[in-house]
């Protein structure tokens, strides 16, 4: 008896044994990252595929080749299969790019993070800007209206943090029914509570961490899903300047994040700082609004002095349509404060003060609100749960 003959395959078999071939660096297969350009089956069983790449140099074009060609081969009835290389156009890779974040930003990891926290990241588009300063000042000016505020110095090679907030120590681990988990530093601000963590407290201050992308990214996906950060109003996070690995890990890991972007008033700073906004948009990320930071010199006969221009936060916010939420000028007390590990925001009544107090009660009651779990939604949950008690 001859031996039986293999049905022909089928685009649509060919098409499904191609979502096993993964784009490692996008994450996803390349049917639904829409890589695939045709598929072409023979009378034979002979299949054509054509696969557009992001690039014509792509270092993974071999990899792929080989992957679409085991994977179609092991379609039962293929007798060969033949891989046409092709070039995304830029409106091609764009869309591409798009659809990959967006399915990263859906799969996003469980974190640590409470749910009801609003995790505002403190970003720029370049160093130099106060970034820093401003976290620290806005995070002690949120404790001040009574509320818990965990921070996260994301700026792993730069961090200062730990030194502006006048903490010292090494952070500690507890074993939980999860896992191990790291316990931030803690310090009380008026009547509320900072919670801290940062690589200031694991290395030492004056030595060099010579870590390249993959490990940055490893170190804050651990601050997010192994730190035991519990309850909390706001989650601050002091990110690296620029648009690199950190950034799009921290869209990636934690979507739900908001941007405040820091700039001067110079013309070169909100020009890199719009970088940071397209960065988030890219990534689906809320820009929550912009806060100029170094404004005008005021010395003590009243006279202020634009001493790096005027305008850049109000430009920047109006060209990229979000609120200026603040501008705060510029003064010496804001940098000794920092090496004193005491932000100026404590040390009474100033021009820097209360335009961080302005900032901060802006945030809390106009642009990201703190989630009161009293709303409906809770009350809803209790009545569900209430309805599911037995009858006595």
């Amino acid at each position: 008896m001859p031996p039986a003959q293999l049905a022909r395959p089928d685009e649509a078999a060919v098409l499904n044994a191609l979502r096993g071939v993964i784009d490692p660096e996008l994450g996803d297969n390349v049917v639904d990252l829409d890589m695939v350009r045709s598929v072409q089956v023979g009378g034979d069983g002979q299949v054509v595929v054509e696969v557009a790449l992001t690039i014509a140099g792509c270092p993974l074009r071999t990899q792929l080749r080989d992957d679409v060609t085991a994977r179609v081969n092991a379609v039962p009835g293929v007798t060969g299969v033949k891989v046409r290389m092709g070039e995304m156009s830029p409106d091609e890779r764009a869309a591409l790019m798009a659809k990959a974040r967006w399915r990263a930003r859906e799969g996003a990891p469980t974190t640590e993070i409470p749910a009801r926290t609003r995790v505002v990241a403190i970003a720029s588009g370049k160093g130099g800007v106060g970034k820093s300063s401003v976290t620290a000042n806005l995070a002690a000016s949120l404790a001040c209206r009574g509320l818990t505020v965990g921070v996260l110095d994301a700026d792993i090679w730069g961090f200062s943090i730990p030194r502006m907030l006048g903490l010292e120590g090494r952070i500690s681990g507890e074993r939980t029914d999860a896992g191990p988990k790291i316990i931030p530093l803690e310090k009380q601000v008026g009547g509320g509570l900072l919670k801290v963590v940062s690589m200031g407290f694991l290395a030492v201050e004056d030595e060099a961490i010579m870590w390249r992308g993959l490990m940055l990214n490893r170190a804050v996906q651990h601050f997010l899903e192994d730190v035991r950060w519990g309850d909390m109003d706001y989650l601050l996070i002091d990110m690296p300047p620029g648009t690199g690995d950190v950034q799009m890990g921290l869209a990636r890991m934690l979507p739900r994040t908001e941007l405040l972007v820091v700039t001067t008033p110079p013309l070169a700073a909100q020009l890199v700082a719009t970088r940071v906004v397209d960065m988030a948009r890219k990534g689906y990320l809320r820009v929550a609004g912009v806060i100029e930071n170094m404004s005008a010199f005021t010395c003590e006969h009243g006279t202020s002095y634009p001493l790096f221009g005027s305008g850049g936060g109000e430009r920047l916010a109006g060209e990229v349509g979000v609120p200026l939420i603040g501008s705060v000028p510029l003064d010496p007390a804001v940098a000794a404060g920092g090496d004193a590990g005491s932000p100026v925001v404590l040390a009474g009544a100033s021009a820097v003060a209360d335009a961080f107090a302005a900032i901060a009660r802006r945030l809390v009651t106009e642009v990201s609100p703190v989630v009161e779990m009293s709303g409906c939604t809770a009350r809803m949950m209790e009545r569900v749960e209430a309805a599911l008690e037995p009858n006595p």
